[in-house]
């Protein structure tokens, strides 16, 4: 394979599975098997592993190396796998890559630096030393209210010149700074891809590539018949099956924007999670959770 041969397109539904833990914070992972085959037998192109719905930042590298080797068993043979790396400097984003690499992921993920703020320059340094180093394409992964470091359209269009930058995750909320980028002219390789639920129908229509998804752990046909409806121009659909996107992200709004405590509080009411988080004090309480259900409920998602 070179550089401009990518093994799989980066496109359609990239669910950022979550990682079922226990009471004490461990790797569930007979849960972990049935949440991957549900998303997989739901007809999903491919997973995003690790990444900031998985808890990717508190999880230590052995314990990420073996959530993607879970997924990576369960997943279907045409669906690819994106091993996210999500580490502070660029150094470490490399040591990861070198233990993920004889795990043949599909796609390396990477942030930009976080913790220190760093310049539109330090960032293309940082994505063109990964890229150059990487046996596998990679996805710049860009989520500035996370990392406190944030892409300019530049920078982000210099990133399509990148021969080894398959593409970027956008989870930024900037509709306006995506589809200014999104519409530019840029290599065929190169895959647009929507961070945000809330504007993934507008993202299809405008020619985005796909989206990844946390909250679609919780009901991911939605995603499904977006995708394909978009695929096949039928745009009321893709709007019809955004409202009901709109609706289910209520479980996130009902709780104060508590974003991944919902998503698995929500997933363990349907029997593929525990609600427990790394962070255990992050964990919603019983009126929270309650909270969820009320909305899966209105959903027909639970009784």
């Amino acid at each position: 394979m070179t550089t401009l041969e990518y093994r799989k397109k980066l496109k359609g539904v990239i669910p950022a599975i979550i990682v079922p833990l226990d009471r004490e914070g461990q790797i569930d992972f007979e849960l972990l098997k049935k949440q991957a085959g549900y998303l997989s037998s739901s007809g999903v192109n491919g997973f995003f592993v690790n990444g900031s719905t998985g808890e990717g930042s508190w999880l230590s590298t052995d314990e990420k190396t073996k959530v993607y080797q879970i997924v990576r068993e369960i997943k279907g043979k045409e669906q690819f796998i994106c091993a996210a790396c999500i580490q502070p400097s660029t150094e470490m984003v490399l040591r990861e890559i070198d233990i993920f690499a004889p795990l043949e992921p599909d796609f390396i993920v990477s942030v930009t630096p976080y913790y220190y703020g760093v310049s539109q320059d330090d960032i293309l340094w940082h994505f063109k030393e990964i890229a150059g180093k990487s046996p596998v394409p990679v996805i710049a992964y860009h989520i500035p209210q996370n990392t406190h470091n944030d892409m300019s359209l530049t920078t982000i269009l210099e990133l399509t010149k990148i021969d080894n930058i398959a593409g970027i995750k956008d989870s930024s909320g900037n509709f306006v700074k995506f589809s200014r980028a999104c519409l530019h002219e840029v290599p065929n390789r190169f895959s647009w891809i929507q961070g945000e639920d809330y504007l993934d129908a507008a993202s299809l229509n405008i020619g985005a590539d796909g989206m990844v998804t946390g909250l679609g752990n919780v009901w991911i046909e939605p995603y499904v018949e977006m995708y394909r409806s978009a695929q096949s121009s039928d745009f009321k659909k893709v709007f019809q099956m955004q409202r009901k996107i709109n609706d289910l992200y209520e479980i996130i709004q009902i709780t104060g924007i508590k974003v991944i405590p919902s998503i698995k509080a929500a997933v363990s009411l349907l029997c593929r999670s525990h609600k427990w988080m790394k962070m255990s004090s992050q964990t919603l309480n019983t009126q929270e959770v309650n909270l969820v259900k009320e909305v899966l409920n209105s959903l027909n998602l639970v009784n």
